[in-house]
């Protein structure tokens, strides 16, 4: 992948992960008013009253700022695709119709793992 392109990339994503790290602690952004589901309210409470939900913001926060400043950037991607991975999986399962940025989520995790994939070579070998 090319640098320059790598490393814009690795600086939207990483800002984008703050943003929506600091979310989960902060609540500065304005939600939407849709019904939820029962079964998204009583996993979502699930989450928030065991506090993964503030793991899952220390997880983005951290990853972000590994990508901003571009240190430890490839494990912490290894890390944040379990969030990834498991946000499309709420989504494709209990709230399909947002499932949009779970997506983008994950394929930029995958990008982001593709640009680092030199420093995986001896985990794989």
């Amino acid at each position: 992948m090319n640098s320059k392109v790598f490393m814009v990339l690795r600086i939207i994503f990483g800002i984008l992960l703050v943003v929506f790290g600091a979310e989960k602690f902060f609540h500065f952004m304005s939600q939407p008013d849709v019904a939820l589901s029962d079964s998204v309210l009583n996993y979502m409470n699930a989450l928030m009253s065991s506090k993964t939900m503030d793991l899952v913001g220390l997880v983005e926060v951290a990853a972000g700022l590994s990508l901003i400043f571009n240190k430890f950037g490839a494990l912490m991607m290894i890390v944040l695709m379990s969030v990834s991975v498991n946000a499309v999986l709420f989504h494709a399962m209990l709230s399909p119709v947002d499932i949009p940025g779970a997506v983008v989520l994950l394929i930029l995790n995958i990008v982001m793992m593709f640009g680092y994939k030199n420093q995986y070579k001896e985990l794989l070998h």
